[in-house]
């Protein structure tokens, strides 16, 4: 689809369909809950979705475990517990339990007495890019349900920067924010006078694809913001073509300078919901750099890129969660959208997400 094409009245547009904030992410998906180095050995985590309290632990094998945050005996999480082996021990009367949520010993039971014939659930758990994914859903369809595939974060020409955040806000706002890059003006004190043109766009049931054409329009801007564009052929001052798609449930970024054929950088985000009614989510994110052909450059500009995108990620953390505040205050999403783009994206994360229950609470 492109900005000279006819297309469809959305649902949205008609007024038929359920407020999009009231949608929630849905589970049959791989989420990252963790960063790995937050799971050392020996330790248990406290972790979260949607709700859904979970507690990771890396047994004496290095392998990382999920669990429901609850001892099976008296409800007190198990994120406080001790592991011990490839077991995990409730803190308050020893409990402990296989990864599989199974209670492998009871230190106290009476000779004759059964164990519960339950113990708690366990999340089919993969360790990928730095991050512990977990999959919330129907544990059947976790074997064949892919994880992203991110060949930049192995590739020795790229720098990984990863980002672990908490928004107050409903998911899908962010992925409006990244998909549609007309609020730029919010970051004129960081970028300078960047123009933003939407070159075209493409949509399909699961995904939406924008390309912006970026020409710089002069004004200052952060330095950190200078030396990652720079990291592309055409230089600082070359316009970037940036490719933003949302492929239900990830978001990804391309930047790519004119007369390259390799991105300067490449951005890959998830934001996974931390309580029932999803009014906040976690962004985990990998901002992949290319490497420069002068050696220990990237290292050098590092520190100067990390206080760049900080400082962005700050102001669309702002804008998002006074949206979030907005909604709160009028019960409903009165957002008078007019770019066709983001009405699209809606349709798409309304479409593949599941309906929030009516007074949600966390569980």
């Amino acid at each position: 689809m492109t900005e000279a094409q006819p297309r469809r009245t959305t649902a949205e547009e008609s007024g038929a369909l359920t407020d999009l904030r009231r949608i929630g992410i849905h589970p049959d998906f791989w989420y990252p809950v963790a960063v790995s180095r937050k799971v050392p050995k020996g330790k248990a985590f406290a972790a979260v979705f949607a709700g859904e309290r979970i507690a990771l632990y890396r047994g004496a094998s290095g392998e990382v475990f999920a669990l429901e945050d609850r001892c099976a005996h008296r409800q007190v999480p198990l994120s406080m517990g001790v592991v011990e082996g490839e077991t995990l021990r409730c803190c308050y009367h020893a409990w402990a339990y296989r990864g599989n949520g199974r209670i492998s010993q009871i230190p106290y039971l009476p000779k004759g007495v059964d164990r519960p014939p339950r113990g708690v659930r366990a999340y089919p758990v993969r360790e990928m890019y730095g991050l512990v994914f977990v999959f919330p859903g129907d544990p059947e369809k976790a074997a064949t349900t892919p994880l992203p595939e991110l060949p930049e974060f192995h590739s020795p020409r790229h720098k990984t920067m990863t980002f672990s955040r908490t928004v107050r806000c409903h998911y899908t706002f962010m992925h409006e924010n990244l998909l549609d890059m007309n609020h730029q003006f919010l970051h004129r004190g960081v970028l300078g006078k960047i123009q933003p043109k939407l070159l075209g766009y493409d949509t399909g049931p699961r995904f939406v694809e924008a390309r912006y054409l970026f020409v710089p329009g002069g004004g200052r801007k952060d330095r950190g913001a200078g030396l990652l564009s720079a990291e592309g052929v055409g230089g600082a001052d070359s316009p970037d073509v940036v490719t933003v798609r949302t492929e239900y449930p990830y978001q990804t970024l391309q930047a790519v300078p004119t007369h390259s054929e390799l991105p300067a950088f490449s951005l890959w985000v998830a934001y996974v919901p931390e309580d029932a009614e999803q009014r906040t989510n976690h962004a985990y994110g990998l901002l992949m750099i290319a490497k420069p052909s002068i050696p220990g450059a990237l290292d050098l500009a590092w520190p100067f890129i990390r206080r760049f995108t900080e400082r962005v990620f700050a102001q669309d953390r702002m804008a998002v969660e006074a949206e979030q505040r907005a909604w709160d205050e009028q019960g409903e999403d009165r957002n008078h959208e007019v770019f066709p783009l983001i009405l699209d994206v809606r349709d798409v994360l309304r479409t593949n997400g599941v309906p929030i229950p009516p007074g949600t609470t966390a569980r």
